[in-house]
């Protein structure tokens, strides 16, 4: 099963990878442009694969580009508090 097919294992994977940038020197903002541009990819190039996705990308296609910036820090934040 592919991590995008399950809502709660998307957001273990981001959270893993946060953890990762962290770990490696990466900055907060650095981290969450990568996110900004990990959902600008997945919003442009990926069929979402539940509702929570589908709600995400209606969000994201109905945002100008700081409310997407707000978006993927938001992400961010989410899965750094479920650690």
């Amino acid at each position: 099963m592919s991590v995008l097919q399950n809502f709660d294992e998307w957001k273990s994977f981001l959270s893993e990878r946060v953890q990762q940038a962290q770990q490696s020197g990466m900055n907060d903002k650095t981290i969450a442009n990568l996110a900004y541009e990990m959902g600008d990819y997945l919003s442009a190039q990926v069929d979402p694969k539940n509702e929570q996705q589908r709600l995400l990308k209606e969000l994201w296609d109905a945002s100008d580009e700081s409310e997407q910036q707000t978006l993927a820090k938001i992400m961010v934040k989410m899965v750094q508090k479920q650690g």
